[in-house]
């Protein structure tokens, strides 16, 4: 074939009783080099396995590699893209909440549509069946932030500011940033999934077309549960972590554990609960947002629901690390 004056190539099989996936790589490598050469290949005589084999291989599509040779956009022309991208991202997420913040304003109203028994089906998923998650790690937060502040006040044998300090901590703000970072891991990205697979079964679109709000029936639900089971959830959190360096003062500092609860009455304020339910609530709205704005942006594949989900977790962590740092700005301007 590499020397005659070749215009076609066609197989004899009369022959062949079995073939095996070597055959196929072999016809496959003719193929090409028949399509590079300019001969016409006739596969008609092949076995029917052997070409709908070969149909799948010449269909795939092409390796990254065979692109090398294209010119790659400037550099300028990809930041571009990506402003440009960003843009659009911003645009979406501005939409989403506008659209979202009226459907609150209509049910202060009395007129948003959503059914009462998903609601309280969704508060149920938010609330004890996160408990369990919330307990542990609340747990083991207070043990930690504990068992590392008396390595450093016992040097000074002020091992008894252990209390305050894990009061203080947990109640302020690491109750509510433990919380929030759990449910949007739990929570979030339940919802980014359910709202996803509704996309990908197109019963979003059935809702449009009934003339049925999707953000209203399917987002409101959502937002108000995670808002009102969210500091409930914090102030467990700050039971549990409270308990967790009780644990640490008692077993390993030899504190008395009323000696220990008192401390932590003495240096925990009223107004740090409030600022720790405030931070709270704040995370139930984001994580809230950013599970049910991703899974609304899911495209119509499955492996569109798992990329949703996993940005869903990472905008709903941001989301609170980003807030943390403004209301921690905000209340030392405040003073409080």
């Amino acid at each position: 074939m590499a020397d005659g004056p070749v215009l076609s190539l066609a197989f004899d099989v009369v022959s062949l009783r079995e073939w095996d996936s070597g055959l196929l790589t072999f016809i496959l490598g003719i193929s090409k080099l028949c399509a590079a050469r300019g001969i016409e290949f006739n596969s008609g005589q092949l076995p029917q396995g052997v070409k709908r084999l070969l149909l799948l291989a010449l269909a795939s599509p092409p390796r990254s590699d065979e692109h090398d040779g294209e010119a790659r956009p400037s550099f300028l022309i990809r930041i571009a893209d990506h402003a440009l991208s960003a843009w659009h991202t911003a645009i979406d997420m501005a939409a989403f909440l506008g659209e979202a913040t009226s459907a609150f304003g209509r049910l202060l109203t009395g007129q948003a549509r959503f059914r009462r028994r998903d609601l309280l089906l969704i508060i149920q998923e938010c609330s004890s069946q996160a408990l369990p998650i919330v307990s542990l790690i609340s747990l083991l937060v207070g043990l930690i932030l504990a068992f590392v502040g008396a390595v450093q006040l016992v040097m000074f044998g002020a091992q008894i500011y252990v209390a305050s300090l894990v009061g203080i901590a947990i109640v302020r703000v690491m109750g509510a940033i433990m919380t929030g970072i759990i449910m949007a891991g739990r929570t979030g990205s339940a919802f980014a999934a359910r709202l996803g697979t509704m996309q990908v079964n197109e019963e979003i679109d059935a809702l449009t077309t009934l003339g049925v709000s999707p953000v209203e029936f399917l987002v409101l639900p959502r937002i108000l549960a995670l808002v009102l089971m969210m500091p409930l959830l914090c102030l467990y959190a700050d039971f549990m972590g409270i308990l967790g360096g009780l644990v640490v003062g008692v077993f390993m500092l030899d504190l008395n554990v009323m000696e220990y609860l008192n401390m932590t009455q003495k240096a925990v304020r009223l107004q740090d609960f409030w600022i720790g339910l405030f931070h709270s609530a704040v995370f139930g709205v984001l994580v809230a947002l950013a599970g049910c704005l991703r899974g609304m942006q899911c495209g119509r594949s499955a492996s569109a629901v798992g990329n949703a989900t996993t940005s869903a977790v990472v905008t709903g962590i941001v989301s609170i690390i980003v807030a943390t740092a403004v209301i921690t700005v905000i209340c030392n301007v405040l003073g409080i």
